[in-house]
């Protein structure tokens, strides 16, 4: 049985009333208080009653504290985010469920939260995912059925290592629980659409976050998408750019008037230097020496990824393959696969990948042998991003 409204076995049917009896006295504060709704909170936690009862317990005191009752109406995010998030929402699928676009490639994501708070980041997602509640509700009492889910199409092209920054891939992981924790069962459909190379990696980095329910509603997409798009979404209601003929009133493709493309944001709009970030390791580097670490890669295409900060003065970092046979720290038997350069990391955090071509041992050397005099305290983390192509589990489309 689907755990739905009109197809509860007798076990699923009793959880359901055992639930809504344990949350009685909560029930005035629901924003909905359907067999519908109920449900979703049960879906999500297996039917166990207690655990579906932990987590809406838990939601309410996220909509006290995140003020959820009144945010579209007495909130709006800055100009920054408005201007420079990319997506939105766009038509509707052939169900009638609300369609959201998120254009990853346009993103700027170190530029949102060096000019935005993550609160304000984390309180404008709540904010869409409202509308999008509020949405679905329209369209129930339009097309007189339930709908409570939305559709979800993920545009990957120029998905790059900007957007695997260490603090963007944190901000988006809290995201994702945020969405987890309080709008279960609210997603019916995730389409992954032109996903460059890369993107295995980064899927790596964020499908913890995600229940594996979640995971098995993503539909990875190969060169034919927009003929399979047109399967789940009407023609008129997908923008002409996406496959459709859905334009703008001034026949614009693109649909620019409910779809934001963003872009770079302007430094003008920056509040702060750097975003703060919790480093793995801290060291003092003697002045006339350098410090190594060694990383051992064991797949081709690998991503080497770094972040550090110096104290008072410059550093210099490099990496180096150490060659077959070498097992010495000796620079002359390393084949140098970064050039050494010195870095004003004492004034901005300096972050950076190399993708490791061929198996082997990598050095990470920071150095700090041309400086005479002063000492130099690194903070920093450094980590190997593993492909896993072949462990996507997904559907493929």
């Amino acid at each position: 049985m689907s755990g739905r409204v009109g197809d509860l076995s007798p076990k699923q049917a009793e959880a359901l009333a055992q639930f809504r009896e344990r949350i009685g006295d909560v029930s005035d504060q629901l924003s909905n208080q359907s067999d519908h709704y109920l449900l979703r909170w049960l879906r999500a936690r297996s039917f166990n009653v207690l655990k579906a009862e932990a987590m809406i317990r838990k939601h309410l005191e996220f909509r006290k504290h995140m003020k959820v009752d009144t945010i579209i109406e007495d909130w709006r995010p800055p100009e920054v985010i408005e201007r420079y998030v990319s997506g939105g929402m766009c038509g509707y699928d052939c169900e009638g469920s609300p369609i959201w676009y998120d254009i990853i490639g346009p993103l700027d994501p170190k530029g949102l939260l060096l000019s935005a708070s993550k609160q304000d980041c984390l309180r404008t997602k709540v904010r869409d995912a409202e509308l999008l509640r509020q949405e679905c509700e329209k369209q129930s009492k339009k097309l007189e059925k339930h709908i409570e889910a939305i559709t979800i199409i993920y545009d990957c092209e120029g998905l790059g290592m900007k957007h695997l920054w260490k603090p963007a891939v944190e901000m988006y992981g809290e995201i994702l629980t945020m969405f987890e924790e309080n709008y279960p069962e609210s997603l019916k459909k995730v389409f992954l659409i032109k996903a460059p190379k890369l993107f295995p990696i980064a899927y790596n980095l964020i499908k913890h976050f995600l229940r594996e329910e979640t995971r098995q509603k993503i539909v990875v997409m190969g060169g034919n998408w927009k003929e399979v798009l047109r399967n789940y979404i009407d023609a008129d209601q997908l923008p002409a750019v996406y496959g459709g003929s859905m334009t703008d009133p001034d026949g614009d493709p693109l649909c620019k008037t409910m779809l934001n493309y963003g872009g770079v944001v302007p430094k003008s709009y920056y509040v702060r230097d750097s975003v703060k970030v919790q480093y793995d390791q801290s060291i003092t580097i003697n002045r006339g020496s350098s410090y190594q670490l060694e990383y051992e890669v064991l797949f081709p295409n690998c991503i080497l990824r770094w972040q550090f900060v110096s104290e008072g003065s410059d550093i210099g970092f490099g990496i180096f393959l150490k060659t077959k046979g070498n097992e010495t720290k000796k620079l002359e038997n390393m084949q140098e696969v970064l050039r050494t350069e010195r870095y004003n990391s004492h004034l901005v955090p300096e972050d950076g990948s190399y993708t490791c071509e061929e198996p082997g041992i990598y050095v990470v050397r920071f150095d700090n042998t041309y400086s005479v005099i002063h000492s130099k305290k690194i903070s920093f983390m450094v980590d190997v991003l593993l492909p896993e192509g072949n462990t996507m589990s997904e559907n493929q489309a």
